[in-house]
């Protein structure tokens, strides 16, 4: 008669073992978290689509301004450049986490305010000034703060395409058309002609008139240098104060460029003797003053690495922000 023992079991042990996960598969999406996800989406979505419906007189309005003004004509790639911006941040935004916050009710609520002013007393910058706060209401409510915080520079961005108030325009247009006059007056006379000014009226060798015009004042090229500058200063990776010195040199840089192709318009007109010829050169003496500025930019960047190099703090930072 054989004799059959059986092993004790072991305390705790009474339910069997779970067969191993395939290799490679992905844990499941709890349907709560999916659905979660999706409702931020479609809330986020809703949002943006009552924003553009409300403001959508302004944004109208905005693209005409665009258009029919040279002088804010960068004003309409400030919005493709923001989405660039905010996408190249994508991966710092999936890091924080995304909890709406009732701030945003308020930043909304004096968006409205700003707004409701400027339709009572008809100041249509009021109305264009309170687009970009609502744009940073529904941000900060969608998203929180953490990622508005994150974002609040791309948001100062917007700023550069509206254009300045009409009071605002005219008192920085007229000092620098009379600035752009007497640095051309200058340049000429130390290029070797007899230059007689008459306002805005540049009389060379008593021979060939020139006249400074507003579009020539150097506006167009303030606000697009301002442009560029801050664009510039978003893609490289220096410290905040050389960041803001950049941006802060597009206004001497613009000067200085508008300098330089008002001289040589003169200059051309001197020679050419022919209308149709001298506007086509200025048109080509406007484009060319762009590369010149990048230049000046990147000659600046240079200058101030020179000046004070990046410590290894500095340049593993940069590396963090770039990964």
């Amino acid at each position: 008669m054989t004799r059959t023992t059986t092993q004790p079991r072991s305390r705790g042990s009474t339910r069997a073992p779970r067969p191993p996960s395939a290799a490679g598969a992905r844990p499941s999406v709890p349907a709560d978290t999916f659905v979660r996800r999706h409702a931020w989406l479609l809330c986020v979505l809703g949002l943006a689509a009552c924003l553009f419906w409300s403001h959508w007189a302004t944004l109208v309005e905005l693209r005409g301004f665009w258009s029919r003004n040279d002088d804010y004509s960068a004003g309409q790639l400030v919005p493709l450049v923001a989405i660039y911006l905010v996408w190249r941040e994508r991966a710092h935004l999936r890091a924080r986490v995304a909890r709406p916050s009732p701030w945003g009710l308020g930043l909304l609520a004096l968006a409205e305010l700003l707004r409701l002013g400027g339709v009572y007393y008809g100041f249509g910058s009021i109305e264009r000034l309170a687009l970009v706060a609502s744009i940073a209401g529904v941000v900060l409510l969608a998203a929180g703060r953490p990622v508005f915080w994150r974002l609040r520079w791309v948001l100062a961005f917007l700023l550069l395409m509206l254009p300045l108030p009409a009071r605002l325009h005219e008192a920085i247009a007229l000092p620098l058309q009379h600035l752009a006059t007497h640095l051309a007056a200058i340049t000429l006379e130390l290029l070797g002609f007899f230059v007689v000014r008459e306002g805005h009226i540049l009389r060379l060798d008593a021979q060939t008139t020139v006249g400074v015009t507003e579009a020539c004042s150097g506006l167009r090229m303030l606000t697009a240098f301002i442009f560029v500058s801050a664009v510039l200063a978003f893609v490289i990776h220096r410290p905040a104060w050389q960041k803001a010195l950049l941006v802060a040199s597009s206004i001497p840089i613009a000067v200085l460029c508008n300098t330089v192709r008002s001289a040589a318009t003169a200059v051309f007109v001197y020679y050419a003797q022919n209308p149709d010829l001298s506007e086509k050169f200025h048109d080509s003496a406007g484009l060319a003053m762009m590369p010149l500025a990048i230049v000046l930019s990147l000659a600046l960047l240079r200058f101030l690495a020179f000046l004070a190099p990046m410590d290894d703090v500095c340049r593993a930072h940069a590396q963090r922000a770039t990964s």
